[in-house]
């Protein structure tokens, strides 16, 4: 087995429901580095993808907390059939990035002063090694983000993180972390929209915004510098704190698409991606590990019964992350469009990867699960 194949022992080819004949499947992961099937499909000029945290799709699409957000829903598309790839937040990154969660169902991220660290380092082929290969340019913006290249796994250390490296899936790739130049394009927000304004802005765009802004929370003091400080947790979906979280997370899309769309960079063949990691934690089912739900679709991963990773009562079966909201922006291309048809985080990669022509990564490359998402993107 290759450092760039998915490890198959947990996968399956999954549905959002556990049925007999799908757990009869025999689960056979993508080869990563295949072939990409972008013939006549439209070509991508800037993709960008801002992911926020933890709230269903019902639980954004409609609130009143959030007017920007839902104003977007109205005027573009939406993916009304979108799961995160499974639970908790770290893997969904990994996933949107390298088109698998390689067996990883827990937020481990880089923290090598720990006592007894238990650290996800991923040796795999990513969306970096994509992009570069084919010379394609391209940019991280983390909120919270001291500097530039920052390594340490949060930040601030102590008293609730706002950056924190679970949510910045480039520094847990070994061959982005450890190559100064690469984490060189891992920059603070701050820096976005200087980039986007220069000549040389960068075609493919992550964004993740910070604890209190992306719907995550966590923060209980000031920051200074920070005014969407503190964001406690909240305890259940709808409660005070949450729709605080909701507001804070409203104000930083607001900003950070305007950014975007009235940026040299917002030329035809443009796309912006906003969506969810998973579904909120909501602490009555202990058997899925307190989380609203674990349906999923698109070959989400399958953990048997009494997985660690879940808890001693989780049942079996798909391992899903929950319906997202997807909200797709287009500089040029259809407005007003829903479509029902199941995708998660590895069809919007597969639908980035198309757009500029790479290769298809892990699971992107099975064509009977994984859809791309041209529908609310193309005209053509």
């Amino acid at each position: 087995m290759t450092a760039s194949q998915p490890r198959t022992h947990r996968m399956l080819f999954g549905t959002g429901l556990v049925a007999a004949a799908a757990l009869a499947l025999a689960a056979t992961a993508p080869a990563s580095g295949s072939p990409g099937d972008h013939a006549g499909k439209p070509r991508l000029a800037h993709a960008f993808v801002i992911m926020e945290e933890n709230h269903a799709q019902d639980h954004v699409i409609g609130d009143p907390n959030m007017p920007f957000t839902n104003s977007l829903a109205a005027s573009y598309n939406q993916a009304t059939n979108y799961y995160g790839v499974t639970h908790t937040s770290e893997p969904n990154y990994i996933a949107s990035t390298s088109g698998s969660n390689w067996d990883v169902n827990n937020d481990n991220g880089w923290n090598p002063t720990a006592t007894n660290p238990a650290t996800n380092h991923y040796d795999h082929t990513n969306i970096v090694d994509e992009l570069e290969g084919a010379h394609i340019s391209w940019g991280a913006y983390m909120d919270g983000m001291p500097s530039a290249g920052y390594l340490p796994d949060q930040w601030p250390a102590t008293g609730g993180a706002l950056y924190a490296s679970k949510h910045n899936p480039f520094a847990l790739y070994n061959d982005v972390r450890t190559d100064a130049a690469r984490m060189s394009h891992v920059k603070p927000m701050n820096s976005l929209a200087t980039d986007l304004n220069s000549g040389h802005a960068p075609r493919y765009v992550w964004i993740s915004p910070d604890q209190c802004n992306d719907m995550h929370g966590g923060v209980y003091g000031a920051i200074a510098g920070h005014p969407e400080t503190p964001c406690p947790y909240n305890d259940a979906p709808g409660d005070a704190n949450d729709e605080a979280l909701k507001t804070k997370a409203d104000a930083f899309l607001k900003t950070t698409v305007n950014t975007i769309m009235h940026s040299k960079a917002w030329t035809p063949g443009s796309v912006i991606f906003i969506t969810a990691d998973e579904t909120d934690y909501d602490g009555d089912s202990p058997s899925n590990n307190f989380y609203l739900s674990t349906a999923g679709c698109c070959d989400s991963p399958v953990l048997p019964a009494g997985d660690p990773a879940v808890s001693p009562t989780w049942p079996g079966g798909v391992y899903g992350g929950g319906l997202v909201p997807m909200i797709v922006v287009t500089k040029d291309g259809p407005r007003h469009v829903t479509d029902n048809t199941a995708y998660n985080h590895y069809s919007m990669l597969l639908t980035i990867e198309q757009g500029f022509g790479l290769t298809k990564l892990g699971f992107t490359s099975d064509s009977r699960q994984v859809k791309p998402m041209w529908s609310l993107i193309s005209n053509h």
